[in-house]
């Protein structure tokens, strides 16, 4: 009598979920790697620097650095020069002036590498689809953001900044076997 009944309110749970479209129960993701809320927000304060004027307390006043910073990439010398030099041992004439300072710094040059982003995911579309694995559609939206500073003794003498100020992605995975679709092979691989 008690198993009936739980069939029945399983049964007349699963139709109120269907009846009120259920898109609400869809997974959704938040992926936050920033102290800046906008992309604008970060192009400002990079922008805002001003090489051989600001310095580590001009920096830590915007929140930029390693330790305020989250997914900040500490260079050293020779990272730098890897990253701009390409394989070269000479200091091309046409580089520009802060990182040329920076590569003839030697050891007191460093750089900082800034990765941000806000990134959400959510599926969105049909429940029943989606849970059954038949469709899904997953959309990505948000921005990110990337940031290249370079400093002598602690003065900025280099930064640029660059990434994507508006991330639209739109995933749909279509399984016209639904929740058979990953059971296939394993029954077939399995009869061997």
């Amino acid at each position: 009598m008690n198993q009936h009944r739980f069939i029945r309110l399983g049964i007349v749970l699963t139709l109120v979920l269907l009846a009120a479209g259920c898109s609400s129960l869809l997974p959704k993701s938040k992926t936050e790697a920033a102290n800046f809320q906008t992309f604008d927000e970060a192009r400002l304060a990079i922008e805002s620097l001003v090489p051989l004027q600001s310095n580590l307390a001009t920096l830590a006043n915007l929140g930029i650095g390693p330790d305020k910073q989250p997914n900040t990439l500490i260079l050293t010398h020779s990272d730098i020069a890897r990253l701009v030099l390409n394989g070269s041992t000479r200091i091309n004439e046409d580089l520009d002036k802060g990182i040329a300072t920076c590569l003839n710094a030697g050891d007191a040059c460093r750089g900082w590498e800034l990765t941000a982003s806000r990134i959400f995911k959510e599926r969105t579309g049909n429940f029943l689809g989606d849970f059954a694995n038949f469709k899904r559609t997953t959309e990505t939206s948000g921005w990110r953001f990337k940031a290249l500073i370079l400093l002598v003794n602690n003065t900025v003498v280099y930064r640029a900044w660059g990434g994507q100020p508006y991330v639209h992605e739109v995933e749909v995975q279509s399984n016209p076997l639904g929740p058979l679709q990953e059971s296939g092979p394993t029954i077939i691989n399995g009869s061997r």
